[in-house]
């Protein structure tokens, strides 16, 4: 019998569930954004008791002072570190300039993120420079894709934001963006 009963209490208090430990284990092991849709066939879940389960991880991690959470990214649900730890981490996986989007990279993704569906002219109209590399270079990184082609003559591509660069801003979708001032 443990010695203090209060800490014996408080551990069972803490201790999740069946459905939050089996969304735990699945969340710790996806290697992205796991839909909801998902998660709730896979762990035979309605979604109350997802949404109720998803709830209870969180108590307990703020309860335990754990440096994560789970939260609703790129359209699915992902176990993300706090903002506080972002410093620390970001010094950890910096490979040099991998990692790294550059001044303009940020400026295009910035333009396609809000603009999408946006052709490359709008972009490079709105930078004032042409933009072709940096478009290839954020779809080699997953951020940026793809999207179709116009009904103008030519029928150029369309460019809007991919999941990934979801994932990478911690968005769930690109409704979270923050406002800009015109």
């Amino acid at each position: 019998m443990s010695a203090d009963p209060s800490a014996e209490a408080r551990s069972r208090a803490l201790k999740p569930s069946d459905a939050a430990a089996r969304l735990e284990a699945a969340l710790m092991t996806a290697d992205r954004a796991t839909a909801p849709a998902k998660l709730l066939d896979a762990l035979e879940l309605d979604r109350p008791a997802l949404d109720a389960s998803i709830e209870e991880l969180n108590a307990a991690y703020a309860a335990t002072g754990r440096t994560f959470r789970i939260e609703h990214v790129a359209g699915g649900l992902r176990v993300m570190t706090l903002p506080e730890h972002a410093p620390t981490l970001e010094a950890l996986h910096r490979t040099g300039a991998g990692g790294k989007l550059t001044p303009s990279q940020l400026e295009t993704l910035a333009v396609v993120a809000y603009r999408q569906p946006v052709l490359r002219a709008e972009v490079e109209a709105i930078r004032g420079v042409a933009c072709g590399e940096t478009l290839r270079g954020l779809m080699e990184a997953h951020l940026v894709r793809i999207i179709g082609r116009a009904d103008e003559v030519g029928r150029p591509m369309l460019y809007g934001t991919t999941k990934r660069f979801l994932e990478v801003f911690g968005l769930a979708s690109t409704r979270d963006l923050p406002e800009v001032e015109l």
